[in-house]
């Protein structure tokens, strides 16, 4: 008799900041069916691509799954001893500078509070940081300047009741694509306007109603240009800025030096009088207004300012804390709040407190903590040049790629080899960090054998329940710290068994000597049971203990945690240079991420359906830059920086700014030969904030030549290409592909390294062309093919990489070689609808045949009916056939 399927296991989703419910079935084989949760009040039942692929990124391929010290597989108890011993002799020797923690807003919450408790509050160095650091700090910042703490003021709920939503730095339709989805759903019903503020053309610009394709960096006079003329046409809320806040005058002068004139704003925007004019408008006449601000805004030079720029309006008009109303920042990881409430950067204390002296004497006294940093560390980018300096000698890395993701990714990675101790707390056993010399390596739980909780942009605290036995030696992060300072003599302040422990004694301090003093208090959560905890549903902060939980919008009355109890407002400085343009370097490189890859692919990649859409790392060019680079579509181009260099697939459009390149950060050296963006990327970084520049790297671009192009696939390994060759790895759905460009046609034993004498190999050479194209089959099945010539391979790779494992007909064979094509008719082409796995073809085809609409070609191909986000791809290919028909 047949078990009994098992029950859904409700968790969240490991992607984005929107904190989406996921139901997750395991199948009893070490994989899990995944479904959207529609009873989760972020997503109701709706996941993005990224969400709905995560059944195909549970594999144990590539995992770390037992220690490592200096290559060679260990103990727990032998690598633990290490950690410990190495911090304990640095410690000792070099004082607690020299030690120091990266941390990552993949972790949740009582992985960051273990960590931020032993190294702050037990080894006295307050150099624990995070790759948060990268995409939020500078919302940090902006918030407890304006506001006195880093406080989130609405909810979800408010895009949806808003008449106005202005979109500045977001493609939200890519990097946000549910709450986005509910963002366009609510103006379907309520005629919402839409507003986005990006210098690129992008799927969220394509829906709104006024697209501002804003100069990089001008967001400050942008916003100081809307306070004056919110000033002038008496759109204030005077009462509310006399009653609530201080500093308006001053900041109103301030915006007139910025913007004295319509004109002029204009100009330092690089946008037409008119459409800022459209855009002042609206917002003047438009009470119930959210401005959703994100990686555009927080990744700048000063992106503080630009973020208190933002909230000067809003705190001006008391669009704040009201239903339909508010600045609202989009976080770019699961857990970048809940690493926020914790301490996780360097310059806050747990719980939402800062380095003055009472907040330090109130933490050290509720831990019993024995060493107290008594002052902000060092900020991620200032961390990683100590490190290259020699000041800091002992380093953990836990869950991230700072060698991939940081700037000036190629002197990070070279820091990283002159540490004493360098100890990698990760899921996989190969990525850039952990192969830049990481001598002790602990096999982490990962994604589906976690369980904690994570807290979402809106402040929702979420449980991130395990469904799957951890494999191996893997153990939970917040357990590895335990162990460490257990040795290292703390065992009576680190004696948790289970996460729930954890959670109960953050939970304590965020009420501990509050009394509503400090915005992050979730007292009323601090004496659940197990029982409880285990079946925690959502809930949103502020949970206080005794008080009612009706009300999670902030500062609609005032309130501010400012010593003043008012809010402030902001005197920001004019645009900031960041680094300078010279004759070698004339372009500006704007670096972001695409639809279906996150952060270094060590988990999208897994996934055949997310290497379906864009599987080559790219850099976008308007084409009057690339007639003046000599650069064409669909050719390469090598992009340079003083920092680095890369070599990627040039995709020219209309949609770039000009005088300006955009390079995904996705790739690294585990997945491309010459794509990594990070290594190009300046190190300058927000002065309040410390958060890095990502959008305006000085940069140029160059052609460069390939003899040959294609692509290579197999159910095996595949083998390594020439050092000169540029090549980029794609999962294809039954094994691995490679698309690659070179000089000389690669070597095919060296490719394919199982091949096996009893294959069967059908081949078509035209030398006088250069093509070559060869399929390999093992018992009629095909196993690997190649195909290789003077252009781009695309149809024959979209139709092939869905046939691994397939026995094709000898038609069908004879027409892949012969003619680089299928014969049957199969639609094929790039994917588009990554959540239901519809290609280009497919779409054309329906389009053809009577689609005319998007819900026609959903309801025929099931194409754009999940999460969205191939939306604005299906109307192009939409109007693009109607062309031909009104011509």
């Amino acid at each position: 008799m047949r078990a009994a399927d098992p029950n859904p296991v409700r968790t969240t989703c490991p992607y984005c900041g929107v904190g989406c419910g996921v139901l997750a079935t395991p199948d009893r084989a070490g994989g899990a069916a995944i479904a959207g949760d529609p009873e989760h009040p972020s997503n109701f039942g709706r996941l993005c691509s990224k969400g709905s692929a995560l059944g195909e990124t549970l594999s144990l391929e590539g995992r770390l799954l037992h220690p490592e010290i200096d290559g060679r597989r260990a103990s727990w108890d032998d690598a633990l001893d290490e950690v410990a011993d190495g911090f304990r002799r640095t410690l000792e020797a070099h004082g607690p500078g020299a030690v120091a923690i990266y941390l990552s807003g993949q972790l949740l919450t009582e992985d960051y509070y273990a960590a931020n408790k032993l190294f702050k509050g037990f080894l006295g160095s307050a150099n624990v940081d995070t790759n948060s650091r990268l995409c939020m700090s500078s919302s940090v910042a902006g918030h407890k300047r304006a506001f006195g703490s880093d406080t989130v003021p609405g909810t979800y709920r408010d895009l949806e009741t808003a008449d106005l939503l202005v979109l500045v730095g977001s493609n939200a339709a890519w990097c946000h694509p549910v709450l986005y989805q509910r963002m366009l759903a609510a103006r379907a019903a309520r005629g919402t306007k839409l507003v986005v503020i990006d210098p690129r053309a992008t799927a969220t610009s394509e829906e709104a109603d006024l697209h501002l394709p804003i100069a990089a960096g001008a967001d400050t006079v942008l916003f100081s240009g809307l306070l004056v003329a919110l000033a002038e046409r008496g759109a204030l809320d005077r009462a509310y800025v006399a009653d609530h806040t201080d500093g308006f005058e001053a900041a109103l002068a301030r915006a007139y030096e910025l913007a004295p004139s319509l004109d002029a704003v204009a100009a330092a925007c690089g946008l037409e009088a008119a459409a800022v004019t459209a855009f002042y408008d609206l917002f003047a006449a438009t009470r119930r207004t959210v401005t959703l601000y994100s990686q555009g805004v927080n990744q700048s030079a000063q992106g503080t300012d630009k973020v208190g720029a933002i909230l000067n309006v809003h705190l001006a008009t008391g669009r704040i804390g009201r239903e339909g109303m508010g600045p609202f920042s989009l976080t770019g990881q699961p857990n970048a709040m809940g690493g926020r409430e914790v301490g996780g950067l360097a310059n806050t204390l747990a719980a939402h407190m800062d380095f003055d002296a009472a907040s330090i004497d109130r933490v050290q006294r509720f831990w019993g903590a024995p060493r107290m940093a008594r002052a902000p560390g060092l900020k991620a980018v200032q961390m990683f040049e100590a490190i290259g300096r020699g000041e800091i000698k002992a380093l953990w890395v836990m869950g991230t790629n700072p060698a991939a993701s940081l700037p000036r990714a190629d002197a990070v990675r070279d820091a990283l080899g002159r540490l004493d101790l360098f100890v990698v707390s990760e899921n996989i056993a190969s990525n850039d960090t952990v192969n830049a010399g990481a001598r002790i390596r602990l096999p982490a739980a990962a994604w589906g054998e976690k369980d904690g909780v994570v807290t979402n942009s809106e402040r929702r605290i979420s449980r991130q329940r395990a469904f799957l036995a951890l494999p191996g030696q893997a153990r939970p992060d917040w357990w590895a710290v335990a162990q460490v300072a257990k040795r290292l003599g703390f065992e009576d302040a680190f004696g948790w068994r289970t996460p729930g422990e954890v959670f109960r004694e953050h939970a304590a301090l965020s009420a501990f000597e509050n009394d509503g003093a400090r915005d992050f208090d979730i007292g009323a959560l601090s004496d659940l049971d197990t029982r409880d905890y285990d079946q925690l549903r959502p809930t949103q902060w502020p949970a206080r203990p005794g008080a009612a939980r009706s009300d999670t919008r902030f500062f609609a009355d005032g309130g501010y945690f400012t010593p003043t109890r008012r809010g402030r407002f902001v005197e920001v400085a004019p645009i900031a240079s960041g680094s300078a343009h010279d004759d070698a370097h004339p372009l500006r490189l704007n670096t972001g991420r695409i639809r279906d890859q996150w952060h270094t692919m060590t988990r999208t990649g897994k996934s055949p359906r997310l290497a379906s859409h864009l599987p080559e790392p790219f850099v976008e060019i308007h084409p009057a830059d690339a007639r003046a680079a000599g650069v064409v579509d669909g050719g390469f181009a090598r992009v340079t920086s003083p920092h680095g260099a890369a070599t990627l697939r040039v995709r020219v459009t209309d949609g770039a700014r000009t005088g300006a390149l955009f390079a995904p950060i996705h790739w690294t050296d585990e997945t491309a030969s010459h794509a990594r963006v990070g290594a190009l990327v300046h190190a300058v970084t927000d002065p309040f904030s410390g958060q890095p520049d990502a959008k305006a790297t000085p940069a140029a671009i160059a052609p460069v030549s390939f003899a040959l192009q294609g692509f290579a696939m197999a159910r095996g390994d595949l083998g390594a290409l020439d050092p000169a060759a540029w090549w980029a790895k794609a999962t294809a759905p039954m094994g691995h592909g490679l698309l690659f460009a070179l000089q000389a046609e690669p070597e095919v034993a060296a490719l394919f390294p199982d091949m096996e004498p009893t294959d069967e190999i059908v081949e078509y050479v035209d030398a006088g062309r250069g093509v070559r194209r060869i399929a390999m089959f093992r018992d009629g099945e095909l196993d690997a093919c190649l195909f290789v010539g003077p252009m781009r391979q695309d149809g024959a790779w979209t139709y092939l990489r869905d046939k691994l494992g397939a026995r094709l007909s000898e038609g069908q064979v004879r027409s892949l070689l012969l003619a680089g094509r299928a014969s049957d008719g199969v639609a094929a082409g790039p994917m588009v609808c990554a959540c239901h796995g519809v290609a280009k073809g497919v779409i054309d085809r329906a389009i053809a045949g009577g689609c005319h609409d998007t819900a026609a070609v959903g309801a025929a191909t099931k194409a754009g009916t999940n999460c969205g986000s191939c939306l604005p791809e299906i109307r192009r290919m939409l109007a693009a056939q109607r062309i031909p028909a009104t011509a």
